[in-house]
């Protein structure tokens, strides 16, 4: 199966990914891990995407698009991939349909998590992370036994620049401007799927295996 997950920025596209991935034992593909992958590994992709950051530039459809072409030449992919965080735009979106169909595949769905703008805001404002580990919790849903301190590594944890309340609803903007109509885009071509994105992440995990008929 190939999936493709959407939904704004704390909708939890990231948790379910990884669950799913588990279940349906296929590989789960971001954005992130694939600049991480190309920079440990010194390409020129990963060269011009550290250069890129580094001087504080959004990365440009063309690299991006280059190391999903990449990733999606690799064996592990054969029995289908779930895909997070890409595309985000419908120009993206158009590029992975035309790889798709070189490689003689398609886009089997696309699941869309539906969240409340408010919950959404307190999501990502209440997000704490290790910065040893990486772990992510949150100041209510999901704290650390001892507040503010990784539960791992005894490290003190920090709110990331785009977790502040500040920035939380420029990032809600630019996704109902860039990345919302990806679900019109889907829509039209028969493949969108809506998931309800409140609860538990294994309440969500098993809403979304029944909409994919997989309970």
């Amino acid at each position: 199966m190939i999936l493709i997950l959407l939904g704004p920025p704390g909708a939890g596209k990231g948790t379910q990914a990884k669950l799913l991935a588990r279940d349906l034992q296929v590989p789960h593909i971001s954005t992130g891990d694939m600049f991480r992958d190309h920079k440990a590994r010194g390409t020129e992709l990963g060269r011009q995407v550290d250069a890129i950051m580094a001087s504080g530039g959004l990365v440009p459809d063309d690299v991006t698009n280059s190391m999903v072409k990449d990733r999606l030449s690799r064996p592990d992919v054969a029995g289908g991939f779930i895909l997070d965080g890409y595309p985000r735009t419908t120009a993206q979106a158009d590029f992975l349909d035309q790889l798709l169909v070189s490689l003689g595949r398609r886009t089997d769905r696309a699941v869309s998590y539906e969240i409340a703008h408010e919950l959404l805001v307190d999501r990502m404002s209440g997000r704490r992370s290790c910065p040893s580990c990486g772990t992510v919790y949150h100041v209510t849903a999901n704290p650390p036994r001892k507040g503010g301190v990784c539960d791992r590594e005894g490290a003190v944890l920090v709110q990331r620049d785009d977790d502040k309340a500040e920035t939380v609803g420029r990032r809600l903007q630019e996704y109902e401007a860039k990345t919302a109509p990806l679900k019109r885009y889907y829509q039209e071509r028969g493949v969108l799927t809506e998931v309800a994105g409140t609860g538990s992440p294994d309440e969500v995990l098993a809403t979304t295996k029944r909409a994919l008929g997989r309970s």
